[in-house]
């Protein structure tokens, strides 16, 4: 049996005596190859160049040395920036410029519909598109926000959010009423723009979180209005379609922005209020709400559904059931 085997085995073998070595053991004067190296600690031994965590099957072996791979990596990281900082002093005015970090945004491809403000052929379409008596400080704005059939208690609370930054605008619930009607009535009480929040499976297209507030609500003051990014032929035409929706003259004395932020195609919404501590520094804080917007179609004229003129449509993914469009704001200048 081989249990009776391995029990001869260990009887028969001899003890060593004081002068006699483990076999496996290294001859006097040779280094083990196992050990560290002098001035080297012993929990700071370094990987191999071929080493791969992933090749360890044990599951608390591999995560301990993952995370001794990222120390080792980041310690690497930090000695290389200290060296060149070294240096760059050492150079003082002829040190290279820093190099330039690789991000989404400046390793875009440049879009070709990118616009100039001053040429002649923009200035002609703003001069004749349907945003023109706003500019013209012909028309004073005056919004309805409106939402889908019987909405639910989030969409509710937001729509009230969102008349609260935006000045001069009108909450009405529609129960049943179809935009069709609800156009003319616009036309017939001076209404300069319809605001339509849609909801998506019991929820609002519009994704927003509320944040803690430390100060007052957002006051009646007309506020600052700030479009970053708007620089394409499209860009172009919604920044002027959401500033369409302020007043002409911003009130400074409420101290209030709203700002229109445009990237990676997603625009984002906040509303601040600033308060400069001197002369050289500002301070913000944030009255809310925010929300993420995400363009899905834009149409000449009033909005129709069926047969409205499309100047851009977007091409709506879907996988496994959840849309990639977050927001759906449908404007209408009357």
């Amino acid at each position: 049996m081989a249990g009776s085997e391995g029990d001869k085995r260990r009887r028969n073998m001899k003890p060593r005596g004081p002068g006699q070595q483990n076999p496996g053991a290294p001859e006097p004067g040779q280094q083990n190859p196992g050990a560290p190296e002098p001035g080297q600690e012993p929990h700071e031994s370094a990987f191999p160049p071929t080493f791969s965590v992933s090749q360890i099957k044990n599951k608390q072996r591999r995560h301990f040395m993952f995370i001794r791979l990222k120390q080792e990596r980041r310690k690497e990281k930090l000695a290389v920036k200290k060296k060149r900082k070294k240096e760059r002093d050492a150079l003082g005015d002829k040190a290279p410029p820093k190099p330039v970090p690789k991000t989404i945004e400046n390793q875009r491809i440049y879009d070709e519909t990118t616009v100039d403000p001053t040429d002649e052929e923009v200035q002609y379409d703003e001069a004749t598109d349907e945003f023109a008596p706003y500019f013209n400080k012909q028309s004073t704005p005056k919004i309805l926000i409106t939402t889908s059939d019987r909405p639910r208690g989030r969409t509710v609370k937001f729509t009230q959010q969102l008349s609260t930054v935006i000045p001069n605008s009108h909450v009405y619930y529609r129960r049943g009423l179809a935009l069709k009607k609800i156009i003319p009535q616009c036309i017939a009480r001076g209404f300069t723009d319809l605001i339509v929040i849609n909801e998506d499976r019991k929820v609002a297209s519009i994704l927003f979180c509320n944040i803690p507030r430390k100060g007052k609500d957002p006051t009646e003051h007309q506020p600052e209005v700030i479009l970053n990014n708007f620089s394409t032929r499209l860009g172009h035409s919604i920044g002027r379609m959401f500033a369409s929706l302020y007043p002409h003259d911003p009130q400074f004395t409420g101290r209030q922005v709203a700002t229109f932020h445009n990237q990676r195609d997603y625009i984002f919404f906040r509303y601040h209020r600033y308060i400069f501590k001197s002369e050289k520094k500002a301070g913000i804080q944030e009255l809310g709400p925010r929300f993420t917007l995400k363009l899905r179609s834009l149409q000449k004229g009033t909005f129709d559904s069926k047969y409205g003129e499309y100047e851009w449509v977007h091409k709506v993914q879907y996988s496994r059931g959840v849309i990639l469009v977050v927001c759906i704001l449908t404007q209408s200048v009357l």
